[in-house]
């Protein structure tokens, strides 16, 4: 399965929901940063987003989820 296949098929997942309970027996994942469980929400971006998104979050050194973390923290402040 190629590169954007895969994502499709992440993106799809996420929009349907995920069944937490199960999440939790199967242990996958990374624990969670803080003292209350995160959630996930899934966006959707133009590849021209994705792209800015991308760049930033090379250039800062981050992971995709912690430059859009960084820039919704910023927004709300």
């Amino acid at each position: 399965m190629g590169t954007e296949e895969q994502i499709q098929k992440w993106a799809d997942e996420a929009e349907e929901g995920y069944d937490v309970e199960e999440l939790k027996r199967r242990g996958r994942g990374r624990p969670g940063r803080g003292a209350e469980p995160m959630q996930v929400v899934a966006v959707r971006l133009t590849a021209e987003e994705l792209a800015a998104l991308d760049a930033l979050a090379e250039r800062e050194h981050l992971s995709r989820s912690e430059a859009i973390r960084r820039a919704l923290a910023g927004y709300a402040a």
